[in-house]
């Protein structure tokens, strides 16, 4: 309650940050410290939270790769991206995260560009009221938030450990979760009714496709441990924002919560300093960017 309660009213925390710190504020004083040719791979860097993700780490110096559906979008957020920071290097790769297909030919893609990639960024994610499966027949909010990430996850690996063990830093995946996880109930994770979409509820099915993405998590970052990788796995809640995914939840219960809590909704900077976090720390280049852990 009281974590809550300094969460709430943005007091700083160890790091010397709060929830009302933005994402510029927090690295400001550990660019100096990154390493030079950092390559990060956002999803859903097209808007929201991907989008400010993207700007401030190219402000920073790292070469950017927004992998997006909607490529229109996209190149706006480069163009923008751009006009800010000139210098800055921003790739643009097409991607469905609901498509098996697709998140193979984005890899493929990708690994031909034979880039290093030091950071992974599963950050893109969908809500939907209504029943839809994706074209593998899967439901669709289960499909594109957590088994095209876990696919994308398993084919760049490789280049992950590949690029910590040439360069000597040690490489981080973040993925995107929600506090909303813990909505789920201990019997109710049935995996073949989440894939089938039985019995589907919209909010259950969001909060399930989270809850596989911290699940993710703690395997990945089991195995990488073993196996004495120099690779990271965090699971980060970011926080209420107003992004594309809440405003997707429309009806009188909603909005009349979203608006009595309105107060405390977070801008996607200051969102983006909790989620999207590099985490070099000054003397290991290793800087913990003001990340929550969910794992």
């Amino acid at each position: 309650m009281k974590a809550t309660l300094r969460y709430l009213a943005g007091m700083a925390g160890p790091s010397g940050f709060g929830s009302n710190s933005t994402a510029e504020q927090v690295t400001e004083d550990c660019s100096c410290f990154l390493p030079s040719a950092l390559t990060a791979l956002i999803t859903g860097a097209s808007s929201g939270i991907g989008a400010e993700t993207a700007r401030v780490l190219a402000k920073r110096g790292v070469r950017v790769v927004i992998a997006a559906r909607d490529l229109k979008k996209a190149k706006e957020v480069k163009k923008n991206i751009q006009k800010e920071t000139p210098k800055a290097e921003v790739i643009l790769l097409e991607i469905d995260l609901g498509s098996f297909g697709s998140v193979q030919r984005f890899c493929s893609e990708f690994l031909a560009l034979e880039l290093p990639l030091n950071i992974l960024i599963n950050n893109a994610g969908m809500f939907s009221q209504n029943l839809e499966f994706s074209e593998d027949k899967i439901e669709m909010t289960f499909a594109t938030n957590y088994l095209g990430h876990f696919l994308l996850t398993e084919i760049l690996l490789d280049k992950m450990i590949e690029t910590a063990e040439k360069t000597g830093i040690q490489g981080r995946i973040i993925n995107v979760s929600s506090v909303i996880h813990s909505w789920v109930k201990k019997d109710g994770f049935r995996f073949n009714d989440i894939l089938s979409g039985k019995k589907y509820n919209g909010t259950r099915a969001y909060a399930q496709s989270k809850l596989a993405n911290i699940l993710h998590a703690k395997e990945i970052a089991k195995q990488l441990k073993a196996r004495n990788e120099r690779v990271t796995i965090n699971a980060v809640h970011p926080g209420i924002v107003k992004t594309g995914i809440i405003r997707a939840h429309k009806g009188l219960i909603t909005d009349s919560l979203f608006f009595i809590a309105s107060k405390l909704l977070k801008t996607t900077s200051q969102v983006c300093k909790q989620t999207h976090s590099v985490q070099y720390t000054c003397s290991d280049f290793e800087c913990c960017i003001g990340v929550e852990l969910l794992t």
